[in-house]
């Protein structure tokens, strides 16, 4: 004996779907790894010294072997998160960002000295703040705000309710309504959590195709009310 599930399996989460904010994580993402990249293969292919302190001119900027290898690292996994999924593309910005704007800091501590292992000069040093403030604006983007925009799959996370749904009037009146919320609940923090059961998939899937409280509580439920073969 088996349930007979009349919905769609979940295929792909909501940070995957279309739309401009998946779009400006996933093509920022491949864009801004791009242009680091172009600096990392400059640098490998003029045959710069690998541990050079005073680095030569790449594009404006100062560089040796060591800086080349890990701007092409970087661009890496920038464009694997991109490839991955946005959610990932847009942490990874976030992270990669800070990290430019740590190692702005770092290096113009150590400018003109020994220990300036990656050949900085002062105008590396803008170049990082830059790049690690583009890189945190992009990863951003539609998730860290007090008004995400409307198609921005980071908006049901917050909790946000849309002016037009009446929650007072779709409050759970009884016990199986009130078990049923709180079971969307959890099945909601675990799909975000990335371990949610197949079943907890299909049923918020489900539940993301309409739009009010009641509604959602509905979809949930009919896969309880389900005939059984």
């Amino acid at each position: 004996m088996s349930h007979a599930l009349h919905l769609p399996s979940w295929s792909h989460s909501a940070q995957d779907e279309p739309g401009l904010v998946n779009s400006v994580h996933r093509v920022g993402a491949i864009v801004v790894a791009t242009v680091i990249a172009a600096f990392g293969v400059l640098g490998l292919v003029d045959g710069l010294d690998y541990f050079s302190t005073d680095g030569e001119r790449i594009a404006g900027l100062s560089s040796n072997g060591l800086l080349s290898t890990i701007s092409l690292l970087t661009a890496a996994v920038l464009v694997a998160a991109a490839l991955r999924s946005s959610r990932v593309a847009s942490t990874t910005m976030l992270v990669i960002g800070v990290l430019f704007l740590v190692s702005a800091l770092a290096n113009l501590a150590v400018l003109e000295t020994e220990v300036n292992f990656l050949a900085f000069s002062m105008a590396n040093v803008i170049f990082s703040i830059v790049a690690g403030l583009v890189l945190l604006t992009l990863g951003a983007y539609g998730r860290v705000s007090g008004n995400l925009p409307d198609d921005s799959p980071y908006r049901a996370e917050g909790g946000a309710v849309p002016d037009d749904e009446d929650t007072s009037q779709q409050l759970p009146e009884t016990p199986a309504e009130r078990a049923a919320e709180r079971a969307m609940r959890a099945a909601e923090l675990a799909v975000i959590e990335h371990r949610a059961t197949a079943d907890q998939q299909r049923r918020v899937a489900a539940m993301a195709r309409v739009r009010t409280r009641g509604d959602r509580r509905d979809v949930w439920m009919s896969f309880d009310r389900a005939p059984l073969r």
